[in-house]
């Protein structure tokens, strides 16, 4: 048995446009590994491929080349298995107007064979805060309402992969808070999370594992706290005892500005110097430090640089 969910090798999808258009290719020989457990987030710019990726794995998609599997299960030869391990929760809100969410996830659970006996149907809509509206029409509900109870839908058969493809999208901000409490707990009891969002303040929350794809490639694919230290970007901001006339020389070898609300500021490498050395400049230099202030590389800002430079 592998340890990994997911395992891709050189997967790839070509469409076939117009004659004009030519071939267009939406994955180019994708090497992705999710380990078990891990709560993974998979980012993108719109069209990068996130959404084909996504879909081959559930079977909607057929690929063109290279291998997926899941839960060990390949998704050529065992595609009933693979296909069983997964749940997706699409960007689209695909329901039937006209079922109840109580029928809309019994109807789920009979898709993938779930006997009756065994369907948690009231326990997941409860989880998703649906209980009280289990027998009314689906049209009815919030689009808030709608996205949670697409997450029941995914989990009525318990997989033991999990796939939310932009799941707060159009959700308010306390309904999403009781989203993420829930798929928290999920992926503490094992279960593993694959997380495409645009909020990328979520996956830097809440993921261990970030893999960005970009024109169909992975750019990068590694813990987010490597990830978020690739930029090597760190800026303090100090407001000192008194006004600053003139910068000695030493805090104008490390770069010090003024800035326009009277701050001593620096921008500066992790790598090359440490805090320490910055503020026995400051001291140094005579000044006494009121209040300090530090900013750091965020997720947004790694993102913005590896897609923009290959974009």
């Amino acid at each position: 048995m592998t340890d990994n969910a997911i395992q891709t090798r050189d997967l790839r999808k070509t469409y076939r446009g117009k004659k004009s258009d030519g071939i267009k290719q939406a994955l180019k020989g994708v090497d992705l590994t999710v380990p078990r457990g891990s709560f993974f987030a998979l980012l993108g710019p719109n069209g990068a491929g996130k959404s084909t990726f996504i879909n081959i794995l559930a079977g909607l998609v057929m690929k063109t080349s290279g291998s997926a599997a899941i839960w060990g299960m390949d998704i050529d030869s065992h595609p009933r298995q693979a296909r069983a391990a997964i749940g997706v929760v699409p960007q689209e809100l695909n329901l039937d107007a006209f079922f109840t969410p109580r029928e809309v996830v019994e109807f789920q659970a009979g898709l993938y064979g779930v006997p009756r006996r065994e369907r948690a149907t009231m326990e997941v809509l409860d989880a998703m805060g649906l209980a009280d509206k289990a027998d009314v029409y689906s049209r009815t509900l919030s689009g808030g309402m709608r996205r949670r109870l697409l997450v029941a839908k995914a989990m009525i058969h318990r997989p033991p992969v999990l796939v939310l493809d932009e799941p707060t999208a159009g959700v308010d901000v306390e309904l999403r808070q009781q989203l993420w409490h829930y798929i928290r707990a999920l992926n503490q009891d094992g279960t593993t999370i694959v997380l495409t969002t645009h909020y990328l303040e979520e996956a830097e929350e809440l993921c261990d594992t970030i893999a960005i794809i970009n024109h169909g490639e992975v750019a990068a694919c590694e813990p987010k706290e490597t990830m978020i230290h690739r930029l090597d970007h760190k800026s303090v901001a100090m407001r000192l005892d008194r006004e600053i006339d003139t910068l000695s020389d030493r805090l104008q070898r490390l770069g010090a500005t003024v800035d326009e609300f009277g701050r001593l500021c620096v921008n500066y490498h992790p790598s090359e110097r440490s805090i320490g050395e910055i503020l026995a400049a400051v001291q140094a230099a005579g000044h006494t430090i009121a209040d300090l202030s530090t900013e750091e590389s965020d997720l947004e800002d790694v993102f913005l640089s590896m897609t923009r430079s290959s974009a």
